[in-house]
């Protein structure tokens, strides 16, 4: 199913995060030596974009969709698994995280960004009226006016040839 028009600027923040993610796996194992910087791109990236974006699906996705008696148990699931990255950021912020954790972390963040594209955007876009979906289009507009567009380049050490 095509991504409705109301949708797409998350799943832009979507691509951004996952490429993130694909960085990481194909960093594992991380190297002692280039944990902090790991650790610091994954602080840059939450506070430029992901901060803003996990708000503005709190605040008008998640309950649009609770409107939805079968999309409230992955409400409060996806709910969950957005504490559990904020926690994994803070700790990427105060450079406490080990590389089995940074590796455990943009597991678990892929995982959550597939869940909703393919479980919560889907039958939210089904489920919704056209009208509704617009009027969540602007609100999200306006949410998601804090967030930087980051491209997220790689803060970690090039290697000379």
């Amino acid at each position: 199913m095509l991504r409705d028009e109301s949708l797409i600027p998350l799943s832009r923040q979507h691509q951004h995060a996952l490429a993130l993610c694909v960085r990481i796996e194909r960093a594992s194992p991380i190297p002692e030596s280039d944990l902090r910087t790991w650790q610091a791109e994954m602080a840059q990236h939450f506070r430029a974009e992901i901060r803003v974006h996990f708000e503005a699906e709190e605040r008008i996705v998640f309950p649009a969709a609770r409107g939805f008696s079968e999309l409230v148990p992955l409400v409060e699931e996806l709910l969950s698994e957005h504490a559990w990255l904020r926690e994994q950021f803070r700790a990427a912020e105060a450079q406490t995280m080990s590389a089995g954790e940074v590796s455990e972390f943009a597991e678990k963040l892929s995982a959550h960004i597939r869940k909703e594209e393919r479980h919560l955007f889907e039958r939210m876009q089904s489920l919704m009226s056209a009208e509704a979906l617009a009027s969540m289009r602007q609100r999200l507009e306006e949410a998601l006016k804090g967030a930087e567009q980051i491209c997220a380049l790689p803060l970690t050490k090039r290697v000379e040839d």
